[in-house]
């Protein structure tokens, strides 16, 4: 981490959940909220990752209580199946990090009938925060409760067409993922409405320009990685605002905003239009099988 944080709010056995885990940020994340003494739950679709960073966590904090679930966010029986799981475990839970996310080379179409990025980004991730939500809201009567949205700048040049969701025209990877990541941040604003007056925090962020698995998906885009990797982030130094949210005291009070490097910044100025959040709120609940 880039810097330590300061009166560190102590987990003392409570239970975080970060998804996407096993790499890049979510690894990093996953690694301070043990440190920090929280029973850390790092979902993946990889077991073999899962268990290579839960073993890696354990050697950097001994003692630590490291949980894995093995998921698949293009699937949202998978997400249930996990959610249940968890909850039947955890019914308490203190801190989610929304973290999982990715880019593809190429348009596919996921076992649920939803272009693939729009589903892995954004349908998922909306649709665990919802599952997990009462679990988060039980914990926050013992202790300050917080979600954290990994979002990023790509959402800068976006907008969000609710008359093609699915993308069928001008599709191209950057332009799929910047708008799934302002649908994150659009999520943040909207759910953190709905928890006016909970105390739980919900808040978004850029991690920055991260070396993460997150590109690494083959033609073009592995050539541009190439090209740009020895100048970005490393997964740790993107983690950092993920933690600084989870754990750090100064941002106590602090909720639906989005931060960059510890600081509060604006996002894309379509991301505050309250009716467009609502309507998404709604589609995404329609999509996922939920009540808006």
């Amino acid at each position: 981490m880039s810097e330590t944080i300061s009166g560190a709010i102590k987990g003392d056995g409570k239970v975080a959940v970060v998804t996407g885990g096993s790499s890049g940020i979510g690894r990093f994340t996953a690694l301070e909220l043990a440190r920090a003494g929280y029973t850390t739950v790092i979902t993946a679709r990889s077991v073999g990752r899962l268990m290579e960073t839960a073993d890696w966590i354990r050697a950097e904090v001994p003692g630590a209580a490291v949980e894995t679930e093995q998921v698949d966010f293009a699937s949202l029986a998978s997400v249930r199946a996990m959610a249940a799981r968890i909850l039947e475990r955890h019914p308490k839970i203190a801190i989610l990090v929304d973290n999982a996310g990715m880019v593809m080379a190429r348009r596919t179409i996921s076992e649920d009938g939803f272009e693939s990025i729009l589903e892995i980004n954004h349908l998922s991730p909306y649709l665990l925060t919802r599952l997990l939500l009462p679990a988060i809201k039980a914990a926050h009567k013992d202790a300050p409760a917080r979600i954290v949205v990994t979002a990023s700048n790509a959402s800068m040049p976006a907008k969000v067409d609710f008359d093609d969701l699915q993308m069928e025209k001008g599709w191209g990877p950057m332009r799929v993922y910047g708008r799934s990541k302002l649908m994150n941040i659009m999520f943040t604003y909207a759910l953190n409405r709905r928890l006016e007056g909970s105390g739980i925090t919900v808040n978004a962020f850029h991690p920055g320009f991260v070396g993460s698995r997150i590109a690494n998906k083959g033609g073009i885009i592995d050539m541009i990685w190439a090209l740009v990797k020895p100048f970005v982030l490393t997964s740790a130094q993107g983690a950092d605002t993920a933690v600084y949210l989870a754990l750090s005291p100064k941002v106590a009070d602090v909720t639906g905003k989005y931060f960059y490097k510890r600081q509060e910044i604006r996002s894309n100025d379509l991301s505050y239009d309250i009716a467009a959040q609502e309507r998404l709120w709604q589609v995404s609940a329609e999509m996922t099988g939920l009540s808006a």
